[in-house]
């Protein structure tokens, strides 16, 4: 694993102080206690900065919503398993033996989640300029089209433009319930927008994806109430 953790590294081009972080970045909830998931947590907001800025300086003629849509594209699972295979991260992630057996190494989420834990893991190890140079040369090879399709827009995007067209706050989500054994686990997540006293919840096969589903039984009770 040393050996695999080095080449890691170098593809990375960043060398870990803290090794640490590292392992526990690749370590699913179903390998350890001493999981990933709060590191995917720092990462995902540390990718969102990164990219968030990215689009800013380079499609200056475009406005807030449609920069938004673009970065839901460039950030989005399939974006994110695609970068996390290109990386190799499937040959080194721990996962427990069910997980294993049951394919986890090569599941889209998973691999998704991984890679924002090792961009939050280098933020904690070197600092945001270094976590920032990582992202931007992850998106190197990515193409940033300012036509990014539109159709077929994630819930969690649909439901933050909505809100935001609104001049509301982004929603709140919270994991209030995990079920199953840890190599089949869902989770169960609130949706909360503050401003219109609604909750509304989700379960899916990771956190993303029950936000998403949430996200999605939120916009399903807002476009109700404009319809009655």
């Amino acid at each position: 694993m040393n050996q695999a953790l080095t080449a890691l590294q170098k593809r990375l081009q960043h060398q870990f102080t803290d090794s640490n972080l590292l392992t526990r970045a690749l370590t699913h909830r179903s390998f350890s206690a001493d999981h990933n998931e709060r590191l995917e947590f720092l990462g995902d907001s540390v990718l969102g900065v990164v990219v968030a800025d990215m689009l800013y300086r380079r499609l200056q003629s475009l406005p807030e919503g449609d920069l938004s849509r673009v970065r839901a594209n460039l950030v989005k699972q399939d974006t994110l398993h695609q970068l996390s295979v290109s990386l190799g991260l499937p040959e080194v992630i721990r996962l427990g033996e069910g997980e294993m057996r049951s394919g986890g190494q090569k599941r889209p989420s998973i691999l998704a989640d991984v890679l924002e834990a090792v961009i939050g893991a280098v933020y904690l190890d070197a600092g945001f300029a270094a976590a920032q140079a990582l992202v931007q040369r992850l998106y190197q090879a990515v193409e940033i089209n300012p036509a990014m399709d539109a159709i077929g827009k994630d819930p969690k995007t649909e439901l933050q433009e909505w809100l935001q067209a609104r001049r509301m706050k982004v929603p709140g989500y919270k994991v209030v319930a995990t079920l199953g054994a840890a190599h089949k686990q869902t989770f169960d997540v609130e949706c909360e927008i503050l401003e219109l006293n609604l909750c509304e919840r989700g379960i899916g096969g990771s956190r993303r994806a029950g936000e998403q589903a949430a996200a999605a039984a939120m916009l399903q009770t807002l476009k109700s109430r404009v319809n009655e």
